[in-house]
């Protein structure tokens, strides 16, 4: 497994932390585990990386020539689909979903590598902006971040964020609409272009019925309604789709509800946002846990928005992404194992050392979505939540209620990451994981688990969405660690009481 690049200052370093959480994110998505997952996103990451370093070093050809490239997130999301592929050739696509290997070879995945003019028109349009503009509509559509955040990552004023971000979404408009028109097409295609350019414009107009069964059936037509509707909600799928491919609605779909974390959904009482516990050191952005209601609000709008406009199947995505709920794996996973940079001290109680200089502007009132300790301590748990016999009794020569599969992902000086994967023998309704850290170690932030720490015991206990579990199925979470000394081994696993075995 390659090692992650290390960031050449600390602009860089804010550029990994904004990052790695969308690269894991979607690697999540291709692949069959999460180790699995853990790989592609550091070798795509390291790829990626790579790329925007060439990018950026190159030379300006000429004042006001706009970059081809796409923003970062995109072009570092677009590495993990490339690296997929790559381990698809060599021999490797045990390692990954199913359906994206189908995909891979697929005429829909040779659009994206194909002759230009016959790209979907979103990441035609996405190219063709300049780069400031893109990296504005990518954030506030598709990563759905709250405006003040995006305008402090940009360097924006806040008070003219919004009339900006309408500003370059009807430029990408007008640059779809140029595409589309460019696209090679038959005449029915080319009759009905001017219709449908005059029909998105306005947000009361109504789609003719005969445009309609038109955009029923062409899939290159859909794609375009959906990049030229600004006011239907169409615009975070189309960039989603156009630019990731396969996979790209479920992004969307754990991104907003990453968003939904970050304003703080549940957790009023929580801190700023954009500012993680002074403790830990780095600085470490809140991180993403699942959130049933606000998923099954993007399903049912991408349900309606695929009824009404884009029929042709989503880019690929529509029967072949596995849902989140059977996945086991991370919405998005803490930053990487990045070395430190500068001097910057590490537990600093400032700001955030990981991002760069941005001007002023108010904070926000976001709460963290990571999972911090409880504030008021719980007795290790007892025996709750499964549907088959008696808890086992010591001395019991039953076989174990679970095997743990403990992985450590990524370690640095004072930390670490770890998942945590339990095959159960029984079927569970409602879970608690409790374990053993060495001494001086604590758990900072956990996804897809609450965390509850005494001393060296911690208990993980289930989410909303992952508290039912049939038998011999899996359930998973990871965490971070600060700790002291070089040791990184969980012990003592039980599930609802009872001892597990480790794999």
């Amino acid at each position: 497994m390659p090692d992650l690049p290390s960031p050449q200052d600390a602009t860089e370093a804010a550029l990994f932390t904004e990052c790695w959480d969308a690269v894991l994110s979607y690697a999540d998505l291709c692949t069959a585990g999460s180790s699995a997952a853990a790989e592609l996103a550091r070798e795509a990451f390291a790829e990626g990386i790579r790329e925007l370093r060439a990018a950026e070093s190159g030379s300006v050809r000429g004042t006001g020539r706009r970059s081809s490239r796409l923003p970062r997130i995109p072009l570092l999301l677009t590495a993990v689909r490339n690296t997929a592929a790559v381990w698809e050739k060599e021999g490797q696509g045990h390692k990954l979903d199913p359906g994206l290997r189908l995909w891979l070879h697929s005429d829909e995945a040779a659009r994206y590598t194909g002759p230009p003019l016959e790209r979907p028109i979103a990441l035609r349009g996405l190219r063709d902006l300049q780069q400031a503009d893109a990296e504005l509509l990518w954030l506030a559509e598709a990563e759905a971040l709250p405006l003040p955040l995006v305008a402090r990552r940009l360097g924006l004023d806040p008070a003219t964020t919004a009339d900006e971000l309408a500003q370059v979404s009807r430029l990408f408009r007008d640059r779809c609409h140029r595409n589309h028109l460019d696209s090679p097409m038959d005449a029915e295609c080319r009759s009905y272009a001017r219709l449908l350019d005059a029909v998105t414009r306005s947000p009361a107009a109504d789609t003719p019925e005969d445009l309609s069964r038109h955009l029923a059936t062409c899939r290159q037509c859909a794609e375009a309604a959906a990049c030229l509707r600004l006011h239907g909600g169409t615009l975070p799928g189309a960039l989603a789709g156009g630019v990731i491919g396969w996979g790209g609605l479920a992004y969307l779909e754990r991104r907003r509800r990453a968003a939904e974390v970050r304003l703080g959904a549940g957790r009023p009482e929580g801190p700023d946002a954009d500012h993680d516990d002074p403790a830990d050191g780095r600085g470490r952005k809140a991180r993403v846990v699942r959130h049933g209601p606000m998923a099954a609000a993007v399903v049912v709008s991408l349900l309606a928005l695929a009824v009404s406009l884009m029929p042709f199947g989503e880019s690929g995505d529509s029967g072949t992404t596995v849902p989140d709920s059977d996945r086991g794996g991370p919405v998005a996973a803490p930053v990487p194992s990045l070395p430190p940079v500068g001097t910057a001290p590490s537990g600093s109680a400032g700001a955030d050392p990981s991002e760069p200089p941005a001007p002023s502007s108010p904070p926000t009132s976001a709460a963290p979505p990571s999972r911090t300790a409880d504030p008021m301590p719980e007795p290790d748990p007892e025996p709750q939540g499964t549907s088959s016999g008696a808890a086992t009794t010591p001395g019991d020569d039953s076989p174990a209620a679970c095997v743990v599969d403990y992985d450590v992902l990524n370690q640095w000086p004072d930390g670490y990451q770890a998942a945590v994967t339990v095959t159960t023998r029984h079927a569970l309704d409602g879970w608690r994981v409790a374990f053993t850290v060495p001494e001086g170690h604590r758990v900072t932030h956990m996804w897809d688990a609450s965390v509850h720490q005494t001393d060296t015991r911690v208990t993980a206990a289930a989410a909303d969405y992952n508290a039912r579990v049939s038998a011999g199925s899996r359930l998973a979470f990871g965490y971070l660690t600060a700790r002291q000394g070089s040791d990184t081994q969980a012990s003592d696993f039980t599930l609802n009481g009872r001892a597990c075995a480790v794999a």
